[in-house]
């Protein structure tokens, strides 16, 4: 079904929330189709949220960052949160929000407006046993890079200069109640954990709806992140984000997928990497045949000769592909 021929409902005088991240607006690891929603909105609502980089207060100090430089409400998340709430993922996570109305069977279309960088700094750390070559680095390191919010770089070392493109590692909705308390570092057919560099302003995220409300919740920023995060960290950094929401009755979407003002993106997630990249290309092979009026036959063609297959991230357990095609494709006819 093309987006044009859906039907959703936008009020009159919508509204523009903000959410800042406390130990009760706070998902600490976890999607979960039971958890209290800390918001309600209703569909054409935007919400300004703030999220938290997924480090401590003690790691960051330990590894340069000044205290008076670490965040007054990371502390408060840390000291706050019991035990119990948190895990089993690290990270944490600003939400849940719900948008009236939705339900299983929706679609949740998350227009990103706006990512503004809410600190100067950032870390990269890798660990024993994490990152994709831990034979090679059986031992942590983690140090603080520098923002510069006016040139939008990092100051990796001297002499390097990383461009600054911010994206929200973690996006997603409730998974099925199934699930259970899911897991925050895989990212799966609620979105979440899927460090895609391609999500930045500008972009449009569609999840299906699992759960009542939808329960949207974001975190896990990154200032800049290279396809593959092979470490399993990219510039990780507290962000805040501008979104939008549009609820979608009835439309089915069985997986994730985005749009870009260029182009369209499908997506797959799986722990074996062939998996993934069937995953992904399948999907955008439907959606070819039920966006765009295609043949399989045809969508399978138009993807080899003219799709992008590209590698997001190696290092969650579930790996992501994502599969990268442009709007001007598609001309007039």
């Amino acid at each position: 079904m093309m987006l044009a021929a859906l039907a959703f409902a936008v009020p009159a005088a919508a509204k523009t929330y903000e959410l800042q991240p406390t130990p009760e607006t706070v998902a600490w690891g976890h999607y979960d189709a039971t958890d209290k929603p800390v918001l309600t909105i209703q569909s054409g609502d935007t919400v300004v949220m703030r999220t938290l980089l997924t480090s401590s207060p003690t790691r960051l100090e330990k590894a340069g960052v000044a205290p008076q430089d670490v965040e007054p409400a990371l502390r408060a998340v840390y000291d706050g949160v019991p035990a119990a709430a948190r895990g089993p993922g690290g990270h944490i996570l600003t939400g849940p929000i719900a948008i009236e109305g939705a339900e299983p069977g929706d679609t949740l279309e998350v227009r990103i407006h706006k990512i503004d960088l809410a600190i100067p700094y950032s870390y990269n750390a890798f660990g024993v046993g994490s990152g994709f070559l831990t034979d090679d680095f059986p031992y942590s390191r983690m140090r603080i890079i520098p923002l510069d919010r006016q040139r939008m770089t990092a100051q990796f070392a001297p002499g390097i200069e990383v461009p600054l493109h911010p994206f929200f590692g973690s996006m997603g909705v409730a998974p099925p109640p199934g699930f259970g308390r899911y897991d925050s570092a895989p990212p799966n057919i609620n979105g979440g954990n899927m460090d895609d560099k391609a999500l930045v302003a500008g972009t449009v995220l569609f999840l299906p709806v699992h759960a009542p409300g939808a329960l949207f919740q974001a975190g896990d920023g990154h200032a800049a992140q290279g396809n593959g995060e092979v470490d399993i960290t990219a510039l990780e950094t507290s962000l805040i984000g501008t979104f939008e929401f549009i609820l979608h009755k009835g439309m089915k979407s069985p997986y994730p997928r985005a749009e870009t003002p260029d182009a369209y993106i499908a997506m797959g997630f799986d722990d074996d990497l062939s998996n993934a990249t069937r995953k992904a290309l399948r999907n955008m092979l439907d959606f070819l045949v039920t966006a765009k009026g295609m043949s399989r036959d045809d969508a399978y063609m138009l993807m080899s000769v003219a799709g992008d297959v590209e590698v997001t991230e190696l290092v969650d357990r579930n790996k992501g592909v994502h599969v990268v095609l442009k709007k001007s494709l598609f001309t007039p006819h």
